[in-house]
Parts: structure tokens; C-alpha cells; sequence
């Protein structure tokens, strides 16, 4: 599939864009995810809640060494494999999210290559991504997440985390994140990070009216501060109707003198 690349305009970048982290794909359905509220904060923290673990997501303005503090615990992989070589990368694989959990980034980022390696899977090239992503290795967490989405694509994770990196890389492509968007959307339709984050990247490109729908999801699946921009999003649309309705008068008036 082909995509047009969009005006290089400069891009109303999402003030609030928030990350998935995972430690392993229990099956090949995408989890459903929920709020976690974190006191303490402007906004409501987000985070992927699964069996075993917790998962917190970056707030705006907030420095990933917060974040780090709260990393979840790893749930092993099906560790009765018996092939020597897949119980080396589930090693790995577990080894380095003990490392993400002392907040050794880069430790991580070298076992989960080290996992790779030995046996590529899903989980392993998503979790080498998220690494890639806090080292600002932009296009190496791209490649590493649309290879995990290849090996399973049905992961709503995986896609948001592709978003993210489309629009957060120096050269965004907001073409592409709306893309994956779209898909982890339909994935998971009921997940309130999803489309807020949907809603974020609709309205910076000034897609307002779509924009206001998914705000307006996010807010009924328990995103609150989603009410704020539904708010700033509909001021956005009245002063554009209101500007169309001026132009649309004065040269109504123009014409008749």
C-alpha cells in the first residue's frame, strides 16, 4: 500500500501523544487497555493495563525518568519451550525488561537485539522499539515496530506505538500516523488512549470536525481531560463557521454594490 506524502506545511504537533510499552504478547488479540489516574498531574496519566502488568504511559512536559520509576514487572514467556536457542531469546527477552525496570535503557535496548538475534518475534521487536523510541532512535523504532505489526497484526499496541514515532520523528509524517490510528482503532474501538490519541493528530492537521468525534469517544470511555479540547475544538470550528458566514457576506455585499 502507497501513501501521498502531505503538505510540508510546519505541524500543529499533539501537545499530549502517549506511548504503549510492553513487556510480552500473551496472544495474537491486542488486549483491551483502561485509564490508570495518577495523582499529582495536570492530565490523568494513561497507561496499558494487562494480565501481570501494568504499563505507564509519559504525560506532557514529563521527563521519561519519572516514567522509568514505575515500570511493570515482565511475565514470562511460555518458558517450557524446549528449543535451546528459544529459551536463550525468552532469556534475553526477560533480562532486558529487568533492565528497563533499573532504567537501563540502553542496557535493554542491547539484550532485546541480543533476543532478536536469536529468534525474531513480536514481542521482542516491540519492546527493542519502545527502546529505540526513548534513545530518540526514531526510525529504528519504526522499522522495529512495523516488523513486530508483520509478525502480528493484529496488535492495536504496536500501531499506536508507530504513530507516535511517525509524529514525533524530526520529519513527521501525520499522513502515516493517522494511518495506524485508523487500524488500532478498529483493533480496539473501545480504547480510550486510541482515540484520544486519534483525535490529537486529527486536529493537528485541522480535521477538526472528525477531530471532535474522537475527543468526544475518548471522553465517554473516561479520558477527562479530553473535555478540555473538546471545548477548544469546538471554538475552533464556531470562529471558522463564523469566518466563512463574514466572507461569504462580504462578497453577498460586494456583488450587490
Amino acid at each position: 500500500m502507497s501513501f501521498t506524502t502531505m503538505s510540508t506545511r510546519p505541524l500543529s504537533r499533539p501537545t499530549s501523544f502517549s506511548l504503549r510499552t510492553n513487556a510480552s504478547f500473551k496472544s495474537s488479540r491486542a488486549p483491551r487497555s483502561w485509564l490508570l489516574h495518577t495523582a499529582g498531574h495536570e492530565a490523568p496519566v494513561i497507561a496499558t493495563a494487562r494480565p501481570g502488568y501494568a504499563f505507564r504511559c509519559k504525560c506532557a512536559g514529563e521527563s521519561w525518568n519519572n516514567v522509568f520509576k514505575r515500570w511493570a514487572t515482565s511475565t514470562t514467556l511460555h518458558s517450557t519451550a524446549s528449543d535451546p536457542a528459544e529459551m536463550e531469546a525468552i532469556q534475553c527477552l526477560e533480562q532486558g525488561t529487568q533492565k528497563l525496570e533499573e532504567g537501563d535503557i540502553q542496557g535493554a535496548k542491547e539484550l532485546y537485539e541480543r533476543s532478536v538475534e536469536i529468534k525474531r518475534n513480536a514481542s521482542s521487536l516491540f519492546n527493542l522499539g519502545v527502546t529505540h523510541y526513548h534513545l530518540k532512535e526514531f526510525d529504528s523504532a519504526i522499522a522495529a515496530w512495523k516488523e513486530s505489526i508483520t509478525l502480528q497484526p493484529a496488535s492495536a499496541d504496536a500501531h499506536t506505538n508507530l504513530a507516535s514515532a511517525y509524529i514525533i520523528s524530526p520529519v513527521a509524517r501525520p499522513d502515516l500516523a493517522l494511518h495506524h490510528l485508523h487500524i488500532a482503532a478498529s483493533l480496539s474501538p473501545e480504547d480510550p488512549e486510541i482515540a484520544f490519541n486519534l483525535a490529537a493528530v486529527l486536529e493537528a492537521t485541522g480535521q477538526l470536525e472528525e477531530a471532535l468525534k474522537q475527543y468526544k469517544r475518548a471522553k465517554e470511555y473516561g479520558v477527562e481531560r479530553a473535555a478540555m479540547h473538546i471545548r477548544n475544538v469546538s471554538a475552533k470550528i464556531l470562529g471558522k463557521t463564523m469566518k466563512s458566514a463574514e466572507s461569504t457576506d462580504s462578497s453577498a455585499k460586494k456583488t450587490d454594490s
